[in-house]
Formats: C-alpha cells, sequence, structure tokens
C-alpha cells in the first residue's frame, strides 16, 4: 500500500472538538498509502480533539482554511466529532472550501457529523449519505438520501457513520483515491494523445 498514493495532496478540514480517532485513522492511513496531508482549520495554531466526549490530544494546523484553495489538493476529508462541523459549517470560509470540491467533482470523505458541512455547502441535493443517525434529518432536508451502512460511496462523495466503522471507511477512502489518481492518469494520457 505505501507509494499507492504518492503525489495525491489531500486537505483535512477541522477545528476544536474533532473527534480524535476520526482525524488520526484516515489520516494515517493515507500517509501509509504516500499522500501529503495538509491540516486545514479556521484558525491558526492548534485545535484540541475530544476523545470518546473527554478532551484529547492537540493538532498542529497547517494553514488556515481562508488562505487554502480546493484547486491544490486532490482531495478532501472532513472528520467529525459533535461540535467540529457545528463550528466549521458557521465559518464561510470553511462552507466555501467545501463546495469548491464539490463543484469540482473531487474526492470527499466525511465521517459521523461531518457531512453536516456538505449540508451547509448545499452539496448533498440528490446524493446518498450516510452519517451519525442525529443529522439524518438534515441531510433529508437538504434533499439527500440517508442510509444506514458502514461505508457509503455516491459518485466520489464517502461518507461513513461512526468510529467503530473507521476500517472500512480508511479502506474504502484509499481505494477511491487510487481510484480517481488513475482517472486523472488517463485524462492527462488522452490529452497527450489527441492535442
Amino acid at each position: 500500500m505505501a507509494g499507492q498514493l504518492s503525489g495525491r495532496k489531500v486537505a483535512f478540514l477541522a477545528t476544536d472538538g474533532v473527534e480524535e480517532v476520526e482525524l488520526t485513522a484516515p489520516w494515517n492511513a493515507l500517509e501509509q498509502a504516500g499522500a501529503e496531508l495538509t491540516l486545514l482549520s479556521d484558525k491558526t495554531g492548534q485545535i484540541e480533539g475530544v476523545n470518546k466526549g473527554a478532551k484529547g490530544r492537540a493538532f498542529t494546523i497547517d494553514a488556515e482554511v481562508g488562505q487554502a484553495n480546493p484547486r491544490d489538493f486532490d482531495a478532501l476529508v472532513l472528520p467529525g466529532g459533535k461540535t467540529n462541523p457545528e463550528k466549521l459549517r458557521r465559518n464561510s470560509d470553511a462552507v466555501a472550501f467545501v463546495r469548491g470540491f464539490m463543484e469540482a467533482d473531487k474526492p470527499v470523505a466525511a465521517i459521523c457529523h461531518g457531512p453536516l458541512l456538505l449540508v451547509e455547502a448545499d452539496a448533498v441535493k440528490g446524493r446518498t449519505l450516510t452519517s451519525t443517525a442525529s443529522i439524518e434529518g438534515e441531510i433529508r432536508h437538504a434533499g439527500g438520501s440517508w442510509v444506514d451502512k458502514q461505508v457509503q460511496l455516491d459518485q466520489k462523495l464517502l461518507t461513513s457513520r461512526k468510529p467503530e466503522d473507521l476500517p472500512a471507511f480508511c479502506a474504502q477512502l484509499v481505494g477511491l483515491l487510487g481510484t480517481a489518481m488513475d482517472e486523472r492518469r488517463l485524462d492527462k494520457m488522452v490529452e497527450q494523445s489527441f492535442p
């Protein structure tokens, strides 16, 4: 698996209250696969994670989301935690960043409460998602369909329910990014063959 995602740039978007394992598990899976990772937030410095409702560890931010551009990344990961997406959905830069990925048809992965940012970015209409059951109503109200599955893949949008689903989520995420990378290589080969 090492090197499978070499050259891929993946943004993670999180703030205080991020569920620690929902950030670290996909981060570690993508890092082991060779992806280049960047942690973005609505602030600089560090964010405080939570671990099953208790105070978790601190994570150092690489850049503020308002200074980042979706064009500079190949994919986006939206970890959950109850307060993390609630805070980010009130930040216009964070919402615009998420919307930019969806409009560009780039891979986006969200777990637990993370899909709230997709709702705020008007990106769930006509899509099928899963998430923590507590936000099913918001997804449906925004025009999306909700299913109770470990992972749900709708085109390049990957969603998952909870920390217990992380092994399946991480495996699908690495696979999705590998497939998207292969598609990008094919597009470039076609462009070079038929100028």
